[in-house]
């Protein structure tokens, strides 16, 4: 014969969690997936921003065409198939401005992605363009980049070791600018 026994709160919360513990463990469920670790992934700060002027303008606010500034971005890492690395998926955000000297209502946007091992050797690169375009009486627009999924070779742990470079591809003379006003 059980006897039954009334259970004091600390106890029927031990009991509780217990149970909750042991709903987990359930047949049939998927297993838990690991996290897989993410490699440093950032803005380039020499490549953040992007203003372009018309031919011949000069540099001011009424030769303007175009200034973009990458706003940010989305990143996530997983496991690459059969241990090839790791899979990062990232989805840029970037605003542009339409400037006083635009002539269209449509702006092609170069924007990069690379992967680099230390502060200087790049070990790829690749070249996106994003298409913007400005409805009728409005000069700012909030955009996002396509989605964006570069494999980093390697075991995870050496590939979560690298970094992941997100910038425009500037010219010579958008780099000088940028280097000359500074971070904004």
């Amino acid at each position: 014969m059980v006897k039954a026994r009334k259970l004091r709160s600390g106890e029927m919360a031990a009991m509780g969690g217990a149970l909750l513990l042991l709903a987990g463990c359930g047949g049939g469920g998927a297993l838990p997936q690991m996290t897989a670790p993410c490699p440093r992934v950032a803005i380039l700060a020499d490549a953040a921003d992007l203003t372009r002027f018309r031919a011949g303008g000069g540099r001011d606010l009424t030769a303007m065409e175009l200034n973009a500034s990458v706003a940010g971005f989305q990143a996530r890492c997983d496991y690459a198939p059969g241990g090839a690395g790791l899979d990062v998926t990232l989805t840029p955000g970037f605003t542009a401005e339409r400037g006083p000297a635009a002539t269209g209502r449509t702006a092609e946007i170069p924007y990069m992605v690379a992967v680099a091992e230390g502060e200087n050797r790049i070990l790829a690169r690749q070249a996106y363009t994003m298409r913007v375009s400005f409805p009728a009486n409005v000069s700012r627009i909030r955009s996002t980049g396509e989605e964006v999924t570069i494999r980093i070779p390697g075991s995870p742990q050496e590939a979560a070791r690298k970094q992941v470079w997100l910038g425009f591809v500037l010219s010579p003379e958008e780099l000088a600018l940028n280097r000359e006003r500074g971070p904004r």
